[in-house]
């Protein structure tokens, strides 16, 4: 098999002018990957998943002899949870929406 020869790179020894460094850095700055109404949706997310675990505090017994009903709250067996299914769903939809240019 014969190797095909590649031609020889060229190295570059142009200066970058100010100006040129400047638009650059105007450019990179710009670019988010998640715009403002991203990140606010995140926070309610968030605060929704929060929210849930806190709900779900408590409800144990004090002497460990003692069985307590309080677990099997409506808040703790179903508010809570669906409160944090919902945040885990307001994350996925903050994440996979197009940021408004």
């Amino acid at each position: 098999m014969a190797k095909k020869k590649q031609p020889p790179v060229k190295k570059t020894t142009e200066k970058i002018q100010p100006q040129d460094k400047q638009k650059q850095t105007e450019q990179s700055a710009v670019t988010f990957a998640f715009g403002r109404a991203n990140y606010r949706l995140l926070l309610i997310g968030l605060a929704f998943i929060v929210v849930g675990f806190l709900l779900m505090i408590g409800g144990g017994s004090d002497d460990p002899n003692v069985f307590s009903d309080k677990i099997f709250s409506f808040r703790r067996m179903t508010l809570a949870p669906i409160l944090i299914l919902a945040g885990y769903v307001i994350e996925i939809f903050a994440i996979m929406k197009k940021p408004q240019d």
